[in-house]
């Protein structure tokens, strides 16, 4: 039904209401419609069926059209937003149709019109967006000579962002910007699609390929900017990333029904700006999700004490997109600095406490959708931000900046508060949002309505006083309107003004003048009211649109300013140091911490946290790190990592003090998982995740190998984990702690330079072990596997046995007479041997034999083939 319906629809056999449903529905075939009805959101036919499935709501058949039944299924429009948020979830996009005209304006159906599109990656309502994440919307167009364009928005920020990138780095892009959906042209090959549908979940939406439009992406930004050309912002020469522009914009405005007049911004993202944190580093260090997909505890929920969503959105952001230039973070450790002198962040978080998401309710200004309780929550949030800006004076630098825009447009709070109630109703439709006073003939109204009794019994008493009726009665009904109602014994004293309306069997209904004046006037208050107050909604959005820009500054000033002082509130609370950048290449570290280990451990009482110390530089670029099993390896090796990572994003770091040198990025290869779905098992994993790290890694980057080779035999695994450790030693050189429990590879250091090894310490006592977390030089003696498995719960029988076991191979291990020399480099390649029948072709001399000697000669040479 549908795709016929998108086709080329036949209207003419269905009733007047589903000829208008298919109309519609032929302009959205890929979208569920949601047809306004009354108080419900219905749907037809295979929208119906479908939406039944997902939302587990009740399908219905009612009616027919064309000669068949009507397949239905609905939702409660005040509700709507609860099966939108889980629909989304799904990945489906919904159309809003709303009800347009006026009821008995025409014959038929009431004019009805899609007002916007809700998907993946255009959300702006509250209800269905995440305070902490924002919806991206990311197109991708597949331009010449293996170039990709890319372009990215943020509807509820206005900030449009480009790059472009070779074609084979579309899945790190993607893992970096994380949009919500891709759209992308119908024309793209078969190929490249695949690899767009192997990125799910996220949604996927097809375009036209005439949107694709450089030259029209390239207008289409100016306009937005307001400029004769992008130079100012490096983007003019990007022809790709400008086609990918045209869609991304026009697909945005199809979705919210209008321009996006609040996009003001644009950021152009190349791969030499950005530290690379590949998908791998961001699920290994649980960056913002745990490896088991939840929020908590990570380096992000560990963080994040900010007052508002815009803040936590913000933090997030400088969390996974640090920049390789030291000049921002360093301005942001100087502004961490001056906040914790003299407490002066906690008055302003005080401050910032409830205050609204000023950042989105500015987009749903400039977009139309804003609801009269976001305004109210705007002009309280303004009040505040008043109060922000005299705390910041006298600070230099980036506060200085954040104080400069955190002034509220001029007049917009006194607008507000002269237009809108102090609890106005949630939806401009059912009235009650604006405010006495504001408009002189809405308070009329609304007093036609308030004192319509005070005037019936008014005019009453004036009748009776001037007619001299003792029982003439002024009412109302529903049926005939206001009416004066006289008895028959006293219809000789009638005025002659009055003009008959009904003839009873005991008395006569009257109409007057001036009650016909005011039943016109009350009749048609409330609806004239409720259409005045939606006009002055209106003309209040159309003034609020001038205050736009200085609005979206107003929030990212707040955001950074709840974002640092979220920042120094952790500094402080968890005993953090600044750290400081160097320009030579190394990491030092002393007494450093796992962030979020240490959080735990505070948390539950378990003891504290032992620090440990790093160093890293051009004489020692690797660590081969051997211990216990539960010893600490790998938490020491992920709190090098986020301490590198804290000091990049501009925060103060979990260690006694922090010294840093340049960084491009940061690799791990750490766990043992596999990845079915696309065919790899554990060790096909692990040996992909090495392979990238190899290609991508440069001497200054930080790259942690955990327990590399684990996957295969024991020969292969130790063969692979020495000739990748060579590999980063001499060609990547770059910075690596290699943890590993082949204790063979501690002969590596003797052989390498710039290695050495480092061991987690563990004492043993009457055959347990006890942890002491601890990093120091030289490598371990064991790895108390046996003890570890005594410790889990193993059975008595299995660790006896295993013991015994391994104190075999170890007696084995000791008789043998050879050691293999792991890291010899590998013998030049011998030559071939020679076969008989290549070394019988070499004795041949074609020139000087005969015909007979030839022939005796090829079958000589059959036969000797035919041997071997």
């Amino acid at each position: 039904m549908t795709s016929a319906a998108a086709e080329s629809p036949d209207l003419s056999a269905h009733t007047p209401m589903m000829a208008q449903y298919l109309a519609i529905k032929a302009q959205h075939p890929q979208t569920l419609v949601f047809y306004r009805m009354g108080d419900f959101y219905e749907l037809f036919y295979q929208d119906a069926e479908k939406a039944a499935r997902l939302l587990d709501i009740t399908l219905t058949r009612r009616g027919q059209s064309a000669g068949q039944p009507v397949t239905m299924a609905g939702v409660p429009f005040h509700s709507v937003e609860t099966y939108l948020a889980r629909l989304i979830k799904l990945g489906e996009s919904v159309a809003i149709c709303e009800q347009v005209g006026d009821v008995g304006a025409s014959k038929g159906p009431v004019e009805r019109k899609v007002v916007r599109v809700v998907t993946p990656g255009t959300l702006t309502d509250t209800e269905l967006l995440n305070d902490k994440s924002e919806a991206l919307l990311l197109a991708v167009h597949q331009g010449s000579r293996h170039r990709l364009g890319l372009a990215w928005l943020s509807v509820t920020q206005g900030a449009l962002q480009l790059a472009e990138c070779a074609g084979d780095e579309l899945e790190a892009w993607v893992t970096r910007i994380a949009p919500s959906e891709i759209v992308y042209s119908a024309e793209v090959t078969p190929a490249f699609e695949q690899r767009l549908k192997a990125l799910r979940p996220v949604s996927l939406t097809v375009r036209p390929a005439f949107q694709f439009d450089a030259g029209l992406g390239l207008r289409k930004l100016m306009e937005h900017l307001n400029a004769a050309t992008l130079a100012a912002w490096g983007a003019e020469a990007l022809a790709q990333a400008h086609a990918a522009a045209s869609a991304l914009l026009a697909y945005a405005e199809h979705t919210q029904g209008r321009q996006l007049s609040h996009v003001h911004d644009l950021q152009v993202q190349r791969d030499d700006e950005l530290i690379a944190l590949p998908v791998t580093t961001r699920r290994n260090l649980e960056l913002v999700q745990t490896l088991r997909g939840e929020d908590s505890p990570t380096l992000f929920s560990l963080l994040d004490t900010c007052m508002t969503g815009m803040g936590s959105r913000a933090l997030k952001c400088w969390l996974l997109e640090p920049r390789r230039d030291r000049g921002q973070a360093t301005a942001r450790h100087d502004a961490i600095a001056q906040l914790r002198e003299q407490g002066l962040f906690e008055r302003l978080r005080e401050r910032l406490k409830g205050t609204s998401d000023i950042e989105r309710i500015t987009a749903r200004i400039a977009l139309r959708q804003v609801r009269p309780r976001e305004l109210v929550g705007l002009r309280q949030s303004l009040n505040k931000a008043e109060q922000l800006a005299p705390t910041l004076d006298g600070l230099p630098a980036l506060l200085a900046q954040v104080a400069a825009d955190l002034v509220p447009p001029p007049g917009c709070a006194s607008l507000l508060q002269q237009a809108l109630l102090d609890e106005p109703a949630a939806l401009v439709r059912d009235g009650g949002v604006i405010a006495a006073g504001f408009d002189a003939e809405l308070d009329e109204l609304r007093a036609i309505q308030d004192n319509a009794d005070g005037f019936l019994l008014a005019l009453e008493a004036q009748e009776r006083a001037r007619t001299g009726i003792a029982n003439l009665r002024v009412q109302f009904n529903r049926v005939h309107g206001f009416y004066i109602e006289v008895s028959q014994g006293q219809l000789d004293k009638v005025p002659a003004d009055y003009r008959r309306r009904q003839t009873l069997k005991n008395a006569e209904r009257f109409i007057t003048p001036e009650l016909k004046a005011f039943e016109d006037k009350a009749l048609s208050a409330q609806e004239r009211a409720l259409a005045r107050e939606k006009w002055l909604y209106e003309q209040l959005l159309d003034r609020l649109q001038a205050h736009v820009p200085a609005l979206a500054r107003l929030a990212r000033a707040i955001a950074s300013l709840d974002a640092l002082c979220a920042l120094a509130e952790r500094s402080l609370t968890l005993g953090w140091c600044r750290p400081r950048f160097m320009k030579e290449p190394g990491i030092e570290i002393e007494r450093g911490r796992h962030p979020v280990v240490e959080a735990r451990l505070a948390e539950t009482s378990s003891g504290a946290f032992i620090a440990n110390d790093t160093r890293l530089g051009p004489k020692q670029r690797m660590q081969v790190i051997t211990g216990p099993n539960m010893g600490g390896k790998s938490t020491y090796m992920r709190q090098v990592a986020l301490i590198c990572l804290l000091a990049s994003m501009g925060s103060y770091v979990p260690a006694a003090a922090c010294r840093l040198g340049p960084m491009d990025a940061i690799h791990t290869r750490i766990g043992a998982a596999d990845d079915l779905a696309n065919a790899q098992s554990t060790f096909m994993l692990e040996m992909t995740e090495a392979a990238q790290i190899l290609h991508a890694a440069t001497p200054q980057s930080l790259v942690l190998m955990d327990e590399i080779g684990r996957g295969t035999s024991t020969f292969d695994g130790l063969a692979l984990a020495s000739g990748i450790a060579a590999h980063l030693h001499d060609r990547t050189q770059a910075f690596t702690l290699f943890a590993t429990h082949y204790f063979e590879l501690t002969e590596f250091p003797a052989r390498h330079h710039c290695a050495v090894n480092m061991h987690v310490s563990a004492a043993e006592s009457g055959g347990d072990v006890v942890f002491l977390h601890e990093i120091q030089p030289g490598p371990a003696s064991r790895s108390y596997g046996i003890q570890v498995a005594r410790l889990a719960g193993m059975p008595a029988a299995v660790v006896r046995h295993a013991g015994h076991a391994l104190a075999a191979l170890e007696t084995q291990q000791q008789l043998s007479r050879e050691q293999v020399d792991l890291f010899a480099p590998p013998p030049e390649a011998a030559a071939p041997a020679t076969s008989a029948v290549e070394a019988a072709l070499a004795a041949l001399d074609p020139d000087t034999m005969s015909p007979r000697e030839a022939l005796d000669a090829l079958y000589q040479l059959k036969r000797t083939g035919s041997k071997q």
